[in-house]
Formats: structure tokens, C-alpha cells, sequence
């Protein structure tokens, strides 16, 4: 799992996914990651229903960029709680849990970021992202530098190449992810859970 955390560079989603036999999602399908480390995979197919609520919540973010990252955070904490409680991840904590490692339901950072990145590629498979692209996650830390390895999601601005963390893990299941520029989000140290 920590060898995935090494990763520091931005890439494609179809390089990602070979090198981390990430099932990646299709127009009609998702895979959610669980159990910590993606030990688990739960097949989700959205319904017609499903893709018009994400629609609707990513048409408020069509006047800009910026308003584009405001309904991204919105379509994924939908997602989030649209999905719990098929997963069990309804009850998923926030931030470092190694209590619930293994435990299905859980999620860490490695499944926070390949299943937000898995919403966000739906989402724009589906034609709905106006001004960003979906890239493969990223991670920061290795100890050595005093940080815990953490992974998070990532869009790009399509304009301006300017890159955003979209981070989900900090949080307990449902809650706004945090996003913020890459640039800050790898500086950052974070606490065992966000405040």
C-alpha cells in the first residue's frame, strides 16, 4: 500500500490504473475501493436517476472554473453518501484510523483518492465537467520526511493547467472533501484528523 504513496507525479488515469490494477470506471459503472489499501471492490452501476442528480449538481459549476471546483466537492460528497450504504462506508471515518484497517466499510487514503477519482472520471465520461479533467491520484509523504503517506485526487484546469487536490479522506463519509491547489495540499502536514 505505501509503495502506491510514493508516487509524487501527476499522470494520466490510464497509466495509473495499469500500474495499480485499478479497475477504472466506464460510463455505466464504478468500482469503490474499501477495507483500506482497495482490499475490496464494490461494483457500482448508477442509475438513470443517479446520473441526472450528478448532472444537475455539476451544471451549478458551468459559469467558472472556480464555480466548476465548488460543484465538484458537492457531486462528490453526493456520491459518498449515495454509495454508503450499499459499501458500509456510511459509518467510514476520517483521517488516520488504523483501528478499522481491514474492516470493510473503512476507507483509507488509497481508497478515498481511487474512489473519488473513480466519481470524477464517471463524471466526466459522462460529458458533465465543463473546465477540469480527471488525473490520477497522487500521494506525499514517506516518513522519512515526517510525514505520513497520504494520497488524494486531482483535476486540472483544462485552461490554465492549474492542478487541485480533491480530498476526501479528512473527513468522516458524506462531508464536503477539502480542495485546495496541489501545490498547498503537498506542502501541508496534516493532523490525524482534519479540524
Amino acid at each position: 500500500m505505501l509503495a502506491g504513496c510514493q508516487t509524487q507525479s501527476t499522470s494520466s488515469l490510464d497509466d495509473w490504473s495499469s500500474r495499480m490494477s485499478y479497475r477504472a470506471p466506464s460510463k455505466a459503472q464504478i468500482y469503490i475501493c474499501h477495507a483500506f489499501g482497495c482490499k475490496l471492490k464494490y461494483r457500482f452501476q448508477p442509475k438513470k436517476e443517479d446520473l441526472a442528480k450528478v448532472k444537475a449538481i455539476l451544471a451549478q459549476g458551468k459559469s467558472s472554473p472556480e464555480a466548476e471546483l465548488k460543484a465538484i466537492g458537492k457531486a462528490v460528497q453526493w456520491f459518498e453518501i449515495r454509495v454508503g450504504p450499499a459499501v458500509g462506508s456510511d459509518k467510514d471515518l476520517g483521517g488516520l484510523d488504523m483501528v478499522n484497517s481491514g474492516v470493510a466499510g473503512q476507507m483509507d487514503c488509497i481508497d478515498e483518492a481511487s474512489n473519488t477519482t473513480s466519481y470524477l472520471a464517471y463524471a466526466e465520461k459522462n460529458g458533465l465537467l465543463k473546465y477540469h479533467t480527471v488525473l490520477a491520484p497522487v500521494a506525499r509523504g514517506f516518513f522519512l520526511d515526517g510525514r505520513y503517506p497520504h494520497a488524494t485526487a486531482v483535476v486540472m484546469d483544462k485552461d490554465s493547467g492549474e492542478r487541485h487536490a480533491v480530498d476526501s479522506w479528512r473527513h468522516d463519509n458524506g462531508v464536503l472533501p477539502i480542495i485546495k491547489p496541489l501545490k498547498a495540499w503537498y506542502q501541508e502536514t496534516p493532523s490525524r484528523r482534519a479540524s
